[in-house]
């Protein structure tokens, strides 16, 4: 795995936790080589997650809409900053360039995005791993919902059992490596790499 997405928010939110938790993700993406993909942004969780891991000179790469630049203050100093003109393009370009998604804690947009991504790999458009860094109990409120999803027979349990929930970082950036490793052994041919 070579790339990971994480979606996450523009404020930094009450629980210091949420920020100190990026930064430790950051700092294992930059360790083991892997690209961190974001939406672009230098303040809030984003900004956390982007600095850690520019600061331990890792590779990070920012997808921002021009009409968010100056809203969500796009970050000049990582690696790569593309600017985009909407949000459908800013999660199209991010989901390229990733082999694995990531969800920090965050608010509707981060959400969207992860329910989007949850869907592509649901009908098979992409083939990643997809995680939730589950920082202080923040999304137990969503495991309940998606697993009320899956008792009602709305969900199915391998759409449910998709989703690899850590509440540490080390342990969730382990999983997903192996996850990947394993996707990729059975992934079908004639498929893009993600």
């Amino acid at each position: 795995m070579k790339s990971v997405c994480v979606f996450c928010g523009s404020a930094e939110g009450k629980n210091p936790q949420f920020v100190e938790q990026a930064q430790i993700l950051g700092k294992l993406l930059a360790k083991n080589s892997i690209e961190l993909i974001y939406g672009g942004s230098q303040i809030g969780i984003m900004g956390a997650v982007a600095n850690s891991c520019m600061n331990a000179s890792g590779k990070v790469t920012g997808v921002i809409p021009n009409f968010l630049a100056s809203k969500e203050i796009a970050h000049t100093g990582v690696t790569k900053l593309v600017r985009v003109e909407s949000m459908h393009e800013r999660k199209t370009i991010m989901s390229q360039l990733s082999e694995g998604f990531i969800a920090l804690p965050g608010g509707f947009g981060t959400l969207e995005e992860l329910c989007e991504i949850l869907t592509w790999r649901q009908l098979g458009l992409i083939h990643a791993p997809i995680g939730i860094l589950n920082t202080n109990g923040y999304y137990d409120y969503l495991h309940q919902l998606f697993a009320h999803m899956t008792v009602n027979g709305l969900l199915k349990k391998a759409n449910f059992d998709v989703v690899i929930w850590e509440t540490d970082p080390t342990r969730l950036l382990d999983k997903m490596v192996a996850a990947a490793s394993e996707l990729s052994a059975r992934k079908p041919s004639g498929l893009s790499k993600s």
